[in-house]
């Protein structure tokens, strides 16, 4: 272990940051594996001299660099007790493209969907297609020799790496690239660290006896899906090695070899032209797992585009998941497994023939008992459905878990029938039902046990059903690891794969490029034992971690916490749509990502030695950015809630450390505003004032929002009852609305009035969102309840009780249920809660609300949703309200999250942040709107962000739909 002293050199003397405080050594401890190894440190490099001060360090303490890029891994290969080289930060350029090579230079951070979204407008796109591809980067592909879905038309990435810009273990710079066999005799000669590299290369595979071991050990040619240790195998392809072409390039090993030979630094990549545009999917339904087997047979004759499968297991998980259901759309009946496979060609009619004579061939065999096609965007969704199924596996309550360590087994098409009925005998008989599902079409199925890591005979079973599986793959011919790399989960069984000699052969070649070991030590050759540093204790008691909330759905707090898996959902780009994760997106930090809260959590819970064991400053830091939009409920496969675990956190935090005096004027905004509405004048005055904010906290740039004259309840007071009908409902006069905002208060009765409703009040509390976004919870306890006591007997599905804004009434259907006393009576009622969107939009479906009421004038109508709004109820009941009017032109803009967050952007030391979010995405598309379009926002906090961050204006949907009213 390195004192902190040195670590305080090193980190003096680079360009960019290197964190070794327990923080960032918690949060960098796991991948997407099952493995945890506290890291020495975390460096983010800054340019290739700072890599070089790293090798440096390494060597003269002894110590291991591990490359990261997304950390998406599930091998273990990001883990280590080094230091842990993050690239993802600073080494993201696209450095250069060649059209007419077809071609592209860039960086190890850049991700793969951005990379291709870049390369669209040329005509060409990089194929390798993993289910991480909108967070993982080209550098982590390269490392796993990623292939995904799109494998067998297209290859693996290795198959496109022309060239690599590396820095070798001695700090020198190489590039690695297609060279002739004579330039390889060239290279051996000399005394640099490249020219020993050739030499052992040449020196090694000119053996004939070597060239025989490979090829009798190695996975049978036909697997292009083959990671097992270095690829010795492919460079065998020279003349110089016994094959036939003249030319020879090491990044064919440098591919797949998980960062343990050299640091890439640019990457030369190959370029397809863009796949054919017509493409239709079949989703062929089976009623068992073996008969899909025999169907990938005799549906990869028919030149797919993809070839994937998705068991039941993966299906019913997608049941549970807010963002998933949805795309089920296509699912007939309860169906063993599914196969998607793709046809595509430039032309639909072309297409569909292709389709009908893939289904004509599948029934002529019997294979299959459904066969939905699907085009346009229903692929995509379909598509979706698919790539979330790794994330997805998190989503299993309790310790059970789906564990990766046989999950990247590949043999060839034709044995895949056979291999997969052996493997499900053998999961029977240690009465396992696994998981099944991915790349059928390359005779890859991700295949994985549900065992429980924290037990000691699961431990035992996970090693014995890691070892007999690798026994079973060497008997096919097989390669033990297709995409995902060896890392620490299966380089153990290296040299059971290749053979003894062989595993010498690349234990050689390691100790060439990297004779100190300070390459991701560990992994592929002297690997760490596959059965040991777990994310959990093996045999641990469970600790009791009482909260307010109620965490039963997931089996407690902890388990909560401990079903992010690490797939870094939460790490996608801006470009990549949705919301989650606004803070990472602003910052690029891993601290900042949704994963990175969850596994803090997990890891002081876990390992903390305090009475209370959320009373770490650690928690603190890393909450601090958590915008609490829940984006990452719906959008995160394993939807976890790390809005409510922050504010459980604060809550818990509280009872060690004083909340702050701004904090209490937040949490009680409605108490205060409530004083202040006596005088609004004055109390408006003196909020704005510079001497007001500075005392508070609150930044300069922000404005404050104005108490009213009169409130919205004041308003309502002194209107006549409503005229009698039979169509009632309740409206919940939410505190923002009813101090700040009553206008819109207005706008609302009036519509649902004229529309014929009889809308109804009654004395209740505030809706308690700013209590529980500052953790003040036993308050909040108190309003839920009481709201709960009021509502009960009144609101019904006759009479349901509407909401203005979202966040606030949407408090009834979420944070409710986890604290109430009544929960049966509190489920019941949240039911009946509704949005004003979702109220009416049910509304026109039942055909209670005719167009003809509306304005036949045109009108263009662009909405931003509110975050709450889109992770718990979505958009279509807004565009379907705002649709009434005939000749309203409405779509909804993909804006992410606005970056207000209720008091987050009030923060004096979030203002920056804040704003930057809303200019990640929102600002700019509100800017470029036509002058005559209507900006919507249900949101109070978002059309108070859209004024101060673009000047202009956005409206409430009630307000929009009043004013068209005939």
């Amino acid at each position: 272990m390195q004192s902190n002293d040195h670590l305080s050199q090193l980190s003096a003397k680079l360009r960019g940051e290197l964190h070794f405080d327990n923080l960032h050594k918690a949060i960098y401890a796991t991948d997407a594996s099952v493995y945890r190894k506290l890291p020495l440190a975390v460096a983010y490099p800054k340019n290739k001299e700072d890599i070089k001060i790293l090798i440096a360090f390494a060597h003269q303490n002894e110590t291991t660099l591990i490359p990261r890029t997304a950390g998406t891994s599930l091998a273990g290969q990001c883990v280590g007790d080094g230091i842990i080289v993050d690239v993802s930060k600073h080494f993201t350029n696209i450095i250069s493209v060649d059209k007419e090579a077809k071609t592209v230079t860039v960086q190890p951070g850049v991700i793969r969907d951005d990379l291709n979204r870049f390369l669209k407008p040329f005509g060409l796109f990089f194929g390798p297609n993993t289910s991480t591809s909108n967070r993982c980067m080209i550098g982590g592909m390269v490392g796993n020799n990623s292939s995904g879905t799109t494998s067998i038309q297209y290859g693996t990435t290795r198959d496109k790496v022309l060239a690599l810009k590396t820095i070798l273990s001695d700090g020198s710079e190489v590039t690695f690239e297609t060279i002739s066999n004579e330039r390889l005799i060239s290279k051996i000669k000399g005394n640099t660290l490249e020219n020993k590299i050739y030499k052992s290369i040449h020196d090694e595979l000119i053996v004939e006896e070597h060239q025989i071991e490979i090829k009798k050990e190695f996975p049978n040619e036909p697997i292009h899906r083959r990671n097992t240790g270095y690829n010795v195998d492919g460079l065998l392809k020279s003349s110089l090695f016994g094959g036939l072409e003249p030319n020879v390039n090491l990044c064919d090993i440098l591919s797949g070899s998980e960062g343990t030979l050299a640091f890439t630094t640019e990457i030369t990549l190959k370029l397809d032209p863009l796949p054919p545009t017509q493409s239709l999917l079949v989703a062929v339904h089976f009623e068992s797992i073996h008969e899909s087997m025999e169907a990938v047979v005799v549906a990869m004759k028919h030149n797919l585009y993809m070839c994937e499968l998705m068991d039941k297991t993966i299906l019913d998980c997608t049941k549970n998941n807010r963002k998933q259901l949805k795309n089920r759309f296509f699912i007939e009946g309860d169906p063993k497994a599914v196969l998607m496979l793709e046809v595509s060609s430039d032309n639909m009619g072309k297409t569909k023939k292709l389709a009908l004579k893939l289904i004509d061939d599948l029934k002529t065999h019997k294979f299959g008992y459904a066969f939905p096609v699907l085009k346009g965007n229903d692929i995509a969704k379909a598509f979706e459905l698919r790539k979330a199924g790794l994330g997805l596996l998190g989503n299993i309550v309790g310790d059970d878990k789906a564990v990766a360590c046989i999950e990247d087994t590949a043999v060839e098409v034709s044995d895949l029938p056979e291999y997969i009925a052996e493997f499900s005998k053998m999961m029977e008989d240690y009465n396992q039902e696994a998981v099944y599902y991915a790349h059928a079409g390359a005779g890859e199925i991700h295949l994985r046990p549900i065992l429980n890591l924290k037990k000691k005979e699961d431990v035992v079973l996970f090693r014995e059903i890691t070892t007999k599986t690798a026994k079973l793959v060497k008997k096919y011919g097989g390669s033990f690891s297709g995409e995902h790399g060896d890392g620490i989960v299966r380089a153990e069984f290296i040299p059971l794969m290749i053979g003894s000699k062989n595993y010498e052969l690349l234990k050689r070649i390691k100790h060439s490029f990297d004779p100190d070991s300070i390459f991701n030590k560990g992994k592929i050759t002297d690997a760490f034992p596959m059965d040991q540093s777990f994310r959990y204790k093996v045999g641990r008691e469970e600790p009791t971690i009482a909260t307010i909330f109620d965490f039963s759905d997931s089996e407690g707090i902890l388990k909560t916490t401990e079903k992010c898996n690490g797939s870094g959902d939460c790490r996608k780009s801006v470009e990549a749509g949705g919301t989650m994760c606004p803070s990472y997106r602003a910052t690029k930090n891993e601290k900042d990502t949704t994963r990175a809260r969850a596994n803090t959590l997990r890891e002081f819970l876990t390992n903390s030695n305090k009475t209370n064991k959320f009373d770490h400053k650690e928690l603190k830091q890393v909450f601090d950015l958590c915008l609490s939009c829940k984006a990452c409920a719906s959008e995160c496969p394993s939807n976890v809630d790390v809005a409510t675990l922050k504010a459980e956190f604060l809550f818990q935090y509280h009872k060690e450390n004083r909340p702050s005096l701004r904090d209490k004027l937040f949490a009680f905004n409605n108490k205060y505003n409530q004083l202040g509405s006596k005088f609004p004048n004055i109390t408006n005055t003196i909020l704005q004032s510079s001497i007001s904010k500075n005392l508070l906290g609150l930044p300069k740039g922000r404005s404050i929002p104005k108490l009213e004259k009169t409130t919205f309840k004041k308003w309502l007071s002194k209107q006549s009852t409503s005229s009698p009908s039979n169509k009632q409902v309740y409206l919940f006069v939410d505190e923002f609305i009813n101090y700040n905002e009553v206008q819109i208060g207005i706008d609302t009765y009036k519509l649902l009035s004229k529309l014929g409703y009889n809308v109804l009040t009654v004395q209740h509390e505030e809706s308690g969102r700013s209590l529980v976004s500052k953790g003040f919870l036993n308050e909040f306890k108190k309003v839920a309840n009481t709201n709960v006591s009021i509502f009960k007997e009144l609101i019904s599905e006759r009479t349901p009780l509407i909401g203005i804004g979202p966040s606030t009434i949407l408090t009834f259907r979420d944070e409710y249920l986890r604290i109430v006393d009544d929960k049966a009576t509190a489920e019941k009622l949240a039911k009946h809660c509704l949005t004003l969107e979702e109220f009416l939009s049910k509304e026109i479906d039942n055909d209670q609300i005719s167009p003809t009421l509306f304005t036949t004038e045109k009108r263009e109508i662009k909405i931003h949703g509110h975050c709450h709004q889109k992770s718990l109820v979505g958009m279509r009941p807004a565009f379907n309200m705002l649709n009434l009017p005939a000749n309203y032109k409405v779509s909804i803009l993909a804006t992410g999250c606005c970056g207000m967050a209720g008091s987050f952007g009030f923060e004096k030391e979030h203002f920056d942040i804040s704003m930057q979010i809303g200019e990640d995405s929102l600002f700019p598309k509100v800017r470029n709107l036509h002058e005559d379009a209507i900006l919507v926002a249900s949101g109070t906090s978002c059309r108070h962000q859209i004024k101060d961050g673009t000047q202009q204006k956005a409206v409430h949907p009630a307000t929009v739909l009043l004013e068209a009213l005939l």
